[in-house]
C-alpha cells in the first residue's frame, strides 16, 4: 500500500469523528444525559469491535502488550468525556475550536518526542487550518454573550487527550492486527468511561431501548472506525501529519449540521471548510 493510501485512511478516520457532534446533539434533544450518551457509545462500540475480532486471525499477546494497548485507549475515552462536558457550558462553535487545537499540539508532541522540527509547509498548513476552523465554526455569526472558563478548560483538555491518543496510536502495537489493536484501545476507553460515569442506565430497559440507536451510530463512528483507521494509517504518516489529516473532522461536522440538523450555514463558514481542506492539502502535499 502506498503512503498516500495511509494518509487517506487517517483522513477518513477524521471524517468519522466529524459525524459524532450531530448525533450527540440529537441525543441531547431527545432528553438523554451526557453519561447515557457516552456510556452507550463506548459500550455498543466496544461490543461490536470485539465481535468482529472473532472472525479474524489474532496475534497472541503478552500481558504487558495487552495492558499497554488498553492503557493507550484511555485518552480516547477521556476525549469524548471532556469534549461532551465542554458542550454543557460552551457554545458548540467555541467547543469545537478548543478541540481543534489538537492540530498544533500533535505537531508539538512530534517535535518534542521525535525531535522532528515542523517544516515551514507544515506550519503554514496549521495556520490555514486554524484560520479555517474559526470561520467554519461560525464564530462571527452569533454574538457570544458569555464564555465559560470551565468549558474552555474542558475543551482544551479534550484536544490534549486526543493528541495523546493519536500519538500513541502511531507508536504502540505496530505489528498487531488493526482490528485486534482497535478492540483493545476501545476497551481502554470503555473502562475509563465506566469508572468516571458508572453505567446505571444499563439497568433501565426503556432508557437502553431508547438510546440504543444513538449509541449504535456513535459507537460505529466514534469507537469502532476511528481507532481502526488510525491503527492502520498512523504508523505510516506520523503524529504530526496525522493530526493535520484528522482536521477533516470539522468540515464533516459542518456538512452534517446542514444536512441532518438543517442548520443554516453562512458563506463564510463554507469558506472556512474550503480553507480547512486546502490546509490539509498543503500539509499533505508530498504525498
Amino acid at each position: 500500500m502506498k503512503t498516500w493510501h495511509y494518509a487517506l485512511i487517517v483522513f477518513l478516520g477524521g471524517c468519522c469523528l466529524g459525524i459524532l457532534s450531530t448525533f450527540v446533539k440529537l441525543a441531547y434533544t431527545a432528553g438523554y444525559s451526557m453519561s447515557e450518551v457516552t456510556g452507550s457509545q463506548v459500550f455498543i462500540g466496544t461490543i461490536i469491535i470485539w465481535i468482529v475480532t472473532l472472525f479474524i486471525k489474532k496475534k497472541k499477546l503478552h500481558v504487558m502488550q495487552t495492558l499497554k494497548l488498553v492503557l493507550a485507549g484511555i485518552p480516547m475515552g477521556l476525549t469524548g468525556l471532556l469534549y461532551y462536558q465542554s458542550l454543557q457550558t460552551l457554545e458548540a462553535s467555541l467547543a469545537i475550536i478548543c478541540l481543534f487545537q489538537f492540530i498544533w499540539i500533535g505537531t508539538l508532541m512530534e517535535w518534542i518526542f521525535y525531535k522532528k522540527r515542523p517544516t515551514s509547509g507544515k506550519i503554514l498548513s496549521i495556520v490555514i487550518l486554524l484560520s479555517g476552523s474559526v470561520l467554519a465554526a461560525g464564530l462571527f455569526g452569533d454574538k457570544i454573550e458569555s464564555i465559560s472558563l470551565h468549558g474552555m478548560v474542558w475543551g482544551i483538555l479534550s484536544a490534549f487527550t486526543f493528541s495523546v491518543f493519536i500519538f500513541l496510536s502511531g507508536i504502540i502495537g505496530k505489528d498487531i492486527p488493526a482490528i485486534q489493536k482497535s478492540a483493545l484501545l476501545s476497551t481502554g476507553g470503555l473502562v475509563v468511561t465506566f469508572i468516571l460515569f458508572p453505567p446505571f442506565f444499563l439497568v433501565d430497559l426503556p432508557t437502553v431501548v431508547g438510546i440504543a440507536p444513538y449509541g449504535f451510530i456513535l459507537g460505529i463512528f466514534g469507537v469502532v472506525l476511528p481507532p481502526l483507521l488510525f491503527s492502520i494509517g498512523m504508523p505510516h504518516v506520523g503524529p504530526g501529519l496525522g493530526t493535520i489529516l484528522t482536521a477533516s473532522e470539522l468540515p464533516v461536522a459542518v456538512v452534517m449540521s446542514a444536512l441532518v440538523l438543517s442548520e443554516h450555514i453562512c458563506m463564510y463558514q463554507w469558506a472556512g471548510v474550503g480553507l480547512i481542506l486546502g490546509g490539509i492539502v498543503v500539509g499533505n502535499r508530498k504525498y
